[in-house]
């Protein structure tokens, strides 16, 4: 919300489900947001073009995401877009998007049919569901998915952004299996730290211990290679991963010049290790060579 408002990239939603930040954020940090969200919605695009659109996305641990909408303005809904988190976050979701009509309104003109449904941990229209289950658990989780029109026949794009480092290596594996084993044609998105075993990463893991936060799959971001590593031996076929300074030498430069003069960064050398520290990795599973 305060990279958003500094003018780092548009996102008219984001207002309705985050206040905005007291304190100033460290340059640095919104330059990291900035990459983060530019990288994945290009591939994610890149997906809904391969597909024409004919396709589904589940955002997987989606929190107070906004992708739904922005897709919506491009043009570029999915066949369904679906949203799996703790029941504890969907509540106040739902309850925001009830009470909100710039985000009610959207949901309401993409659906089509029957009545849509709405109770405290779930929501159901024919574009857009937001379901409550725990990740961890992946025959809870197909049950209520599929109890929303999942179709496991349909091309099937998930987007997990610093999701999998929270469950243990054997949970994250179980959910990458699974979605591997489901699905025909599908791609995943994994956005979460890396090259965690050098003193920069240590210190990283010990200020999030410090605020009561344990990174449970931490030993699975110890490199490019381990995450990728991850990916093909929970059955997927092709695995990419790159570390978030590269996806920044990417992206286009007129817009990164932009970005660079809305604020000074003194601090060169630490976006640089804190950028090595993050990744992105995807891979593709793909019976119909898409």
């Amino acid at each position: 919300r305060f990279a958003v408002s500094v003018g780092y990239w548009k996102d008219p939603y984001i207002q309705y489900f985050v206040r905005q930040a007291k304190e100033r954020k460290a340059p640095e940090i919104n330059r990291g947001y900035y990459a983060r969200v530019h990288g994945v919605s290009y591939l994610i695009k890149a997906f809904l073009k391969k597909t024409e659109c004919n396709c589904q996305i589940v955002n997987l641990g989606a929190g107070m995401d906004t992708l739904f909408w922005r897709l919506k303005d491009e043009n570029l809904l999915p066949r369904k877009y679906f949203e799996v988190d703790f029941p504890m976050i969907v509540a106040r979701k739902i309850h925001n998007i009830k009470s909100k009509p710039p985000l009610s309104k959207p949901i309401m003109e993409s659906h089509s049919g029957d009545s849509l449904l709405i109770d405290s941990h779930s929501l159901d229209s024919s574009r857009y569901s937001i379901v409550g289950a725990d990740l961890r658990f992946s025959s809870d989780l197909e049950e209520k998915l599929k109890k929303h029109n999942l179709d496991i026949h349909l091309p099937t794009l998930l987007v997990a952004e610093c999701v999998l480092v929270y469950m243990t290596p054997q949970q994250s594996a179980n959910l990458l299996r699974w979605a591997a084993g489901t699905f025909p044609v599908a791609m995943v998105i994994n956005y979460e730290q890396v090259n965690m075993r050098d003193r920069f990463g240590q210190i990283m893991i010990e200020n999030l211990q410090r605020r009561q936060c344990n990174l449970a799959g931490v030993e699975l971001c110890s490199s490019l290679d381990s995450q990728r590593e991850r990916l093909l031996l929970n059955g997927w076929e092709n695995a990419r991963a790159i570390d978030m300074m590269k996806v920044y030498s990417f992206l286009p430069q007129a817009d990164v010049k932009r970005i660079e003069a809305l604020e000074f960064l003194d601090e060169k050398e630490l976006f640089e290790q804190l950028m090595q520290h993050y990744c992105i990795c995807w891979a593709s599973k793909d019976s119909s060579n898409l």
